[in-house]
């Protein structure tokens, strides 16, 4: 066998020639490192930390404490977090015994102004959005809804949609 047999190569690697000094160099087909020894074993898939982007939406509601307490529903708002649970988990429950969608409740009573589309935020990918919401997100399974999530914001459930 020559060395320019692929078989020699483990799998996982590909043999490339450099353009700079014509010689032969190992590309990782995962990592898409490159080394000029050959390479003694094969290359190892790398493991999925998950998506890199999500779709989801989302039904805020504010508290006196969030970071703006007004939104297109009211000016200045003024309830507790506390209060503003007990609202978040009363249209969760909605959504859950089927009496509305998420859709009909975020539109009718988010504080964001995704409200106006069913508090549908798109795709976004890391950091984009603040971190309790981000983790929160990306641990959902598709079709899955959270339960409460704490942001500066305030206090939202948030369904995968994507």
């Amino acid at each position: 066998m020559s060395d320019d047999d692929p078989s020699l190569v483990p799998s996982g690697w590909e043999k490339r020639v450099s353009r700079s000094n014509g010689q032969a160099y190992y590309l990782n087909m995962f990592t898409k490192e490159s080394q000029w020894d050959v390479p003694t074993k094969a290359a190892e898939p790398v493991p999925s930390s998950g998506p890199q982007k999500v779709s989801a939406s989302h039904l805020l509601v504010k508290h006196r404490d969030s970071r703006r307490a007004s939104s297109w529903r009211e000016e200045k708002i003024t309830r507790t977090k506390e209060d503003a649970l007990k609202l978040l988990e009363g249209y969760r429950n909605q959504i859950v015994n089927g009496e509305k969608s998420f859709r009909e409740l975020a539109a009718m009573y988010s504080d964001c102004s995704s409200a106006k589309r069913g508090g549908d935020l798109g795709e976004f990918g890391r950091g984009a959005m603040q971190k309790p919401f981000e983790e929160a997100t990306f641990a959902l399974k598709v079709g899955e809804m959270s339960g409460p999530v704490y942001t500066d914001s305030g206090v939202h459930i948030i369904l995968r949609t994507a």
